[in-house]
């Protein structure tokens, strides 16, 4: 399911296809980096009195889908 027009969907693809290796990875980091901050945004919004470590923790866990974090991680 997709918010996204065909249209709409047809011209960012050629824009996609018109891009470099180099443009499309920096698209993709700062896509990343930018869903991090919306998901620590919102673990502050819900825990306020959680420390640095349990956001950062929280988002690995996020990162790992349900696997089981590495030992010095949990």
């Amino acid at each position: 399911m997709s918010d996204t027009s065909p249209e709409a969907a047809a011209i960012q693809a050629a824009i996609h296809r018109g891009m470099t290796g180099e443009q499309r990875l920096a698209l993709a980091v700062e896509m990343s980096l930018f869903a991090r901050e919306l998901a620590t945004a919102r673990l502050r919004q819900q825990h306020p009195d959680w420390s640095e470590w349990e956001f950062k923790r929280e988002l690995l866990r996020y990162a790992f889908r349900g696997q089981p974090l590495p030992p010095p991680l949990q």
